[in-house]
């Protein structure tokens, strides 16, 4: 018999860690080759977890809620293979975390004689927060009764922010050699957060978020404390594509199988862009400016819960019409369906958001880190138009949009912002309405 142990795979370039949602198999449970064994979810992508091998589970390292970092052991799958597998064993990410752990508690065990308080104080339950903190920041926290306002309020030196062992080791140093406020040292878990007011009539309703709506509130949050976020607006004539597209839709579907929606036109028309203004298709990374090589275009898309998820178009400028197309209605499909890969939410280097599909004229939408543009496609409208001839000029009824460019102005400056965003324009009106399908 072999011992298999079934590691979190890498869930994307940025994604370091995940939460355990529910287990599919239990201890004792048989498993098939390519059977899924467990659910995860990061911060872009709910996924699944299978295994590939046939086997029996019989240890599991995590339970529900628990965060696991990528290449964590889950659990152990025991096959009839005579053939041990070598790998990275679970005991050494324990004694890894155990050393960790036996080292904060011993430092944590020295400072509580000086810092104990003589008022007890319940401990808090740090789930109400949309902070991150790890499970040991979290212990630390309530062996000293650091409320969850005081730990909110802590520096922390991760990445994205985030408190390390380190920064609450250092907050409870300060924090005893500082005399504590009253209102701290009586603060209980009712005030560490404001809840909203309900009316004695019962007409109010708290409604708890879910999972993706604090993320998702956490992600714009940070976007805007980070990027200087300023708008380019440009108005664009559609009335080519929109003839286009009405008479060669049906055909279009006949042939490809495919449904012909603007989407694809326009997210063809900003892959151009991008390729001739390349220093839109960036990121940052503190006082350094990473230029992309591929041009991957994100999808903001609507979720049936509301929520919005951005699956990611690679290598967009590389598609053609049917091609862009396709990848539009595929991933938009699987988006409603809650069956996106986690690859197919990541790299994305420029984000185009469609606010137009919900009757919105126009939008200033927010930054999707770590880039640092987001273009927003206004709804469709007949609208009075001069229009010019060799014979004069006259007033007619032409299709137009707005098009509005949100973008960082750290490293994008007005004169680029705006170029770009016309230069889509321009692409779009230039639409050939002879174009074959």
């Amino acid at each position: 018999m072999a011992r298999v142990e079934l590691k979190l795979p890498k869930m994307g370039e940025s994604v370091a860690e995940a939460t355990i949602t529910a287990w599919l198999k239990e201890v004792g449970d048989t498993i098939e080759a390519d059977e899924t064994v467990l659910e995860v979810a990061t911060d872009k992508v709910d996924s699944e977890v299978p295994c590939d091998i046939d086997g029996v589970l019989v240890e599991k390292f995590f339970e529900i809620d628990q965060v696991a970092q990528v290449g964590d052991v889950l659990a152990i799958i025991e096959t009839d293979d005579d053939d041990d597998v070598t790998l990275a064993t679970k005991e050494e990410t324990v004694a890894t975390d155990s050393e960790e752990t036996a080292t904060a508690a011993s430092e944590i065990e020295q400072n509580i004689a000086s810092i104990q308080e003589t008022v007890t104080i319940p401990q808090e339950d740090f789930s109400s927060s949309d902070r991150f903190y790890s499970p040991l920041v979290k212990n630390i926290a309530k062996e000293e009764n650091i409320s969850l306002d005081e730990l909110e309020n802590v520096h922390g030196t991760g990445k994205e922010g985030r408190v390390t062992k380190n920064d609450i080791l250092a907050y409870v140093e300060q924090r005893k050699t500082q005399p504590q406020k009253p209102a701290q040292t009586t603060t209980i878990k009712t005030s560490s957060k404001p809840v909203a007011p309900v009316s004695v009539s019962g007409e109010d309703e708290i409604i708890e978020m879910d999972r993706m709506r604090k993320m998702i509130s956490h992600h714009m949050t940070q976007s805007v404390q980070t990027s200087v976020h300023v708008q380019s607006f440009v108005e664009v004539d559609v009335t080519n594509i929109v003839k286009w597209r009405a008479k060669n839709k049906d055909a279009f579907y006949k042939k490809e199988g495919e449904k012909l929606t603007f989407t694809p036109i326009f997210m063809e028309a900003v892959a151009k862009a991008l390729r001739d203004y390349p220093m839109m298709n960036i990121s940052v990374d503190g006082d350094k400016i990473i230029k992309k090589k591929n041009i991957n275009l994100g999808m903001a898309a609507a979720l049936p819960s509301g929520n919005l998820i951005v699956p990611v178009i690679k290598n967009a400028d590389q598609l053609n019409l049917v091609g862009m197309a396709k990848q539009v209605n595929d991933l938009a499909a699987r988006a409603r369906d809650n069956k996106l890969k986690p690859d197919e939410v990541k790299d994305g280097t420029y984000t185009v958001t469609n606010v137009g599909s919900f009757g919105s004229i126009t939008g200033t939408p927010i930054i999707n880190q770590p880039q640092v543009g987001i273009l927003a496609l206004g709804a469709i409208r007949k609208l009075p138009a001069v229009i010019e001839t060799p014979d004069g000029d006259f007033i007619g009824i032409r299709q137009k949009m707005i098009l509005s460019h949100s973008y960082d102005h750290r490293v994008v400056d007005g004169a680029l912002g705006g170029m770009f965003v016309k230069r889509v324009a321009d692409y779009l009106e230039a639409f050939d309405s002879n174009r074959e399908i």
